[in-house]
């Protein structure tokens, strides 16, 4: 059972370049597809990464 689906599945293309963006900020190097091969210290950075994106962006009013 998948628990992290996306409530608008549209938006899959969205968050996997979202996702890829965080990435390269932070400096871990993505592959599209499987990326079953990260260390959980990579991982976790994206998604802090993405987190730090989102937040800001709520506060700055870009999203509602």
């Amino acid at each position: 059972m998948a628990r992290n689906k996306l409530l608008v599945p549209q938006a899959k293309a969205a968050m996997d370049q979202f996702k890829m963006e965080s990435a390269k900020e932070v400096g871990v190097m993505l592959k599209q597809g499987y990326n079953g091969d990260l260390t959980a210290q990579q991982a976790g950075s994206i998604g802090g990464q993405m987190v730090k994106k989102m937040i800001s962006a709520y506060q700055s009013g870009q999203v509602k």
